[in-house]
């Protein structure tokens, strides 16, 4: 396993800037005015199993439910909430009311006028029936519609994050009269979306490719610019990249290829890159212990093991120098969110090998102190690569884990439903404020056994507990930063998970598409103002 040098890394960024990444995240212009016409091609590495976000939020799915489905809000490189099916809102200063004006004029793609009513339908949905809609719109009591345009959000608490929370990946607003009175997770639309969006779905062919076509009375004339978006599903990493490199592929989102073939494609001058587009995912890869299992339930093993894991072995050799060194479960895009000085565990074999006796494990005459097993994530090279790396490094201390593999479904249901698995290496998005992306992780009401990607360790703490629900409610940020702070400074003391690294997140793209990342959900937008440059 070769390690990328430094300044080969270095390299990597610097010709990124000079193919068109600036350190304002502008990109370069191609035409004084975008043009109408052409074809985009978006690669996936993993088919989604929806192509809307209602009910599901499967990562692949991000990236296409928007390009149909819209939703009240969308946000800039600094999360500052825009216009989108919302022109206006409003804000009691109680934090209890919040109040959007709609557009005029805006139509499904079946020719139905989009209202209010279809607002006050989605949110409700989303609060029964998504993932993360539960806490997002957990203090929601009422939506009120007093005409068309205007839809009224009535709460019981402040919830000081919901502004962020409305973009259209994460809350999109679907036609009530397609979904009320069915199953909202089975409605056929899911997979044939009807949407407000600019682009209309047209077909898809299972294993290969969806096809949309330009919404010609989209209501943001005279966008959207191009005339057809193809989403196209490339599983295997090495054709993903011949792809890319051979032109088939225009945007390429989340480093969909192997670390090891960036710097070859650096090199191909119709290719480049952009590192903005990703500040409403914010991704970290973490160990996550089960402690409903007794070898995991003393913290002293917990700690023996981060004394052990050497997150910057993972950064430098598995994920070549991409990403940052994280001690604690923020990412660092969320500066203030991200606490730089947490405590940390110096890599101590020493160290390791005397808690694991403290806490009754000793080294057996075969010298194994504890057979386990290690799942990890299948999302990509680094968590079989990373796993393979966290299994040797335990060997040093007596720790014998068995590395396993499994697709996507057999892992959430191990996880999260079965309850089968010892330690996991994983992804876990922080999304756009910690309440909604990180409290989810470790908030003991919300473990809930067969709900996905959740409280996974079975963690619990009162304090934790209670700091997490005054942040879900505190109207002063600063205030709301510092629970925010004591809140890591338990985690990394209890060691419920091991945080390791900051996702590198880039977009590959081919130059002739221009103002394809124009905000913080980057190519997980809806890529409206999207176009092919003239040559």
């Amino acid at each position: 396993m070769s390690l990328l040098p430094e300044s080969t890394r270095r390299s990597f960024l610097l010709a990124s800037v000079a193919l068109g990444v600036t350190a304002t995240g502008r990109l370069p212009v191609f035409a004084a005015t975008p043009t109408r016409g052409g074809t985009a091609t978006l690669l996936l590495a993993a088919e989604p199993p929806v192509l809307t976000t209602i009910a599901h939020t499967a990562y692949n799915a991000v990236y296409v439910s928007p390009k149909t489905t819209e939703g009240l809000l969308t946000y800039d490189f600094d999360l500052n909430p825009k216009p989108l099916l919302a022109r206006e809102w409003t804000i009691s200063p109680d934090g209890l009311t919040y109040t959007f004006k709609l557009r005029d004029g805006v139509k499904w793609h079946d020719g139905q006028p989009f209202t209010s009513a279809d607002v006050a339908f989605s949110i409700k949905t989303l609060k029964e029936v998504h993932p993360r809609g539960r806490n997002t719109f957990l203090n929601l009591v009422d939506i009120e519609t007093p005409d068309v345009q205007t839809a009224i959000l009535k709460l019981s608490k402040p919830a000081p994050y919901l502004i962020t929370a409305l973009a259209a990946a994460e809350t999109p607003i679907v036609p009530r009269h397609i979904y009320e009175g069915t199953k909202v997770a089975e409605n056929p639309a899911n997979l044939a979306p009807i949407g407000t969006g600019p682009f209309k779905f047209k077909e898809w062919v299972r294993g290969s490719h969806v096809v949309y076509e330009r919404n010609p009375e989209y209501w943001d004339q005279p966008r959207p610019y191009l005339d057809q978006l193809i989403i196209r599903f490339i599983p295997d990493a090495a054709a993903r990249s011949i792809a890319i490199e051979t032109g088939e592929i225009d945007l390429a989102p989340s480093t969909p290829v192997p670390l090891s073939d960036l710097e070859r494609l650096q090199a191909v001058d119709t290719l480049a890159f952009e590192t903005k587009g990703y500040q409403y995912q914010n991704g970290v890869s973490r160990i996550e212990f089960n402690l409903e299992r007794p070898f995991f339930k003393d913290v002293r093993v917990r700690r023996a093991f981060a004394h052990v894991i050497d997150r910057n072995v993972i950064l430098n050799t598995i994920n070549y120098g991409y990403g940052t060194a994280i001690a604690g479960p923020i990412n660092p895009n969320l500066a203030k969110w991200y606490v730089p000085d947490l405590k940390t565990y110096p890599i101590d074999l020493a160290t390791a090998e005397k808690l694991l006796d403290e806490a009754g494990y000793p080294r057996g005459a075969d010298g194994i102190r504890a057979r386990i097993s290690l799942d990890y994530v299948p999302s990509g090279e680094t968590y079989p690569r990373g796993s393979e790396y966290i299994r040797q490094a335990l060997a040093k201390v007596g720790i014998d884990a068995t590395v396993r593999s499994q697709d996507f479904a057999t892992y959430t249901k191990r996880i999260y439903t079965d309850r089968d698995f010892d330690f996991a290496f994983e992804g876990m998005s922080n999304l756009f404020d910690p309440t909604v992306g990180v409290q989810r992780l470790y908030w003991s009401k919300n473990f809930k056994p067969g709900v996905p990607f959740s409280n996974g360790a079975a963690y619990s703490n009162a304090k934790v507990d209670e700091l997490l629900e005054a942040a879900a409610i505190e109207v002063d940020p600063t205030k709301r930063v510092e629970q925010w702070r004591q809140i890591q400074q338990i985690l990394v003391e209890d060691v419920p998970a091991i945080d390791i690294v900051s996702q590198p997140e880039l977009t590959i793209y081919n130059k002739r598409i221009s103002d394809h990342t124009t905000g913080g959900e980057g190519i997980a937008g809806n890529l409206a103002h999207a176009y092919v440059a003239a040559s």
